[in-house]
């Protein structure tokens, strides 16, 4: 588009969906490895493991909310 020359409020709102497209992704994403990596943590009794997980999960969160 920006070769193309389109107004560049176009741009911006093609932008913006491509942005929204890609944060639903990262929560589906966020979502599959919370109900399965993180909760196969919880049900394998592992508190070392279960540990990891979480710091793993709250380090990913901030970095998504940055």
């Amino acid at each position: 588009m920006v070769e193309e020359d389109r107004y560049c409020v176009d741009v911006l709102t093609q932008v913006q969906a491509v942005r929204a497209a890609l944060h639903k992704v990262e929560e589906q994403i966020l979502r599959d490895h919370v109900f399965h990596c993180v909760a196969h943590a919880f049900t394998s009794g592992d508190p070392i493991d279960q540990r990891q997980k979480v710091e793993e999960l709250v380090d990913t969160v901030g970095r998504m909310t940055r």
